[in-house]
């Protein structure tokens, strides 16, 4: 059947980021199909989500490391891999954002922006990577923006990291995906989110972004993770190197 091309049982997922929101629900919908899901958080806010995972009749573990340290980040994978012995399944969801004018923005803001958003990720592929070679087959999928595309306002350390992520999807995707390890990204558009609350509650705002986007509404949490779990199914077996927004339409305005 053609919906067996995108069951993912048997196989083990880490997801990071996935207290809440766009990650919690990338980390249900990877359970839906079937995988194990380490869900990750900086502190202990993942246990809500591996408790659900669970009700499913999936494994779960919650993990809490910082990984704007990068022991935390090295054992975030180690830990993952005493568990359950093999990750299938990255999502380099987490990431952070802190606003300010270009000619403000501090040199520390910087630092610990680009270590979260981006040395993080690529520090978590090149690990989980490494085993997924081995075994011949993996899936990492990168939630990017779609600052990965456009410049953003106050967001210069973001707008950077997001569009470094997407180039490092790209580069990962040119030499793994010849040996069964496909790397793709995700751009989100507007999504409900705890991080979009204000952008929601502002009536100017909101209704300029809404005018925006063809499809008329904010993006859903689920929206992203059925793209999640596509290109992490068999389906998208020949996706490999792509940027995909999941944006309503927004950049095709």
């Amino acid at each position: 059947m053609a919906l067996d091309l995108f069951d993912l049982s048997g196989q083990v997922a880490l997801v990071t980021g996935s207290s809440s929101g766009i990650g919690a629900a990338i980390a249900e919908g990877i359970a839906r199909a079937g995988a194990d899901v380490v869900c990750h958080a900086t502190t202990d806010g993942a246990r809500e989500t591996s408790a659900r995972i669970q009700a499913l009749g999936r494994r779960s573990l919650a993990l809490s490391a910082d990984l704007s340290e990068r022991a935390a980040q090295d054992e975030l994978v180690a830990k993952t891999l005493a568990e359950f012995g093999r990750v299938d399944i990255l999502v380099n969801n987490a990431g952070t954002i802190r606003r300010a004018p270009a000619t403000d923005y501090s040199d520390d803001d910087w630092d610990a922006l680009l270590e979260v958003n981006l040395t993080a990720p690529f520090r978590l592929s090149r690990q989980v990577g490494r085993q997924m070679l081995e075994q011949g087959r993996g899936r990492i999928v990168n939630i990017a923006s779609l600052l990965a595309f456009q410049g953003g306002i106050l967001v210069p350390a973001y707008a950077a990291s997001k569009g470094g992520l997407a180039q490092l999807t790209k580069a990962l995707a040119n030499e793994w995906a010849g040996k069964g390890v496909n790397v793709n990204a995700i751009a989100p558009g507007y999504i409900v989110t705890k991080n979009t609350g204000a952008l929601r509650a502002d009536p100017t705002r909101s209704r300029q972004i809404l005018e925006r986007i063809p499809a008329g509404r904010w993006g859903e949490p689920e929206d992203i993770a059925g793209a999640v779990v596509f290109l992490c199914s068999e389906a998208a077996r020949y996706v490999s190197g792509h940027v995909l927004a999941v944006d309503g339409g927004w950049l095709g305005r």
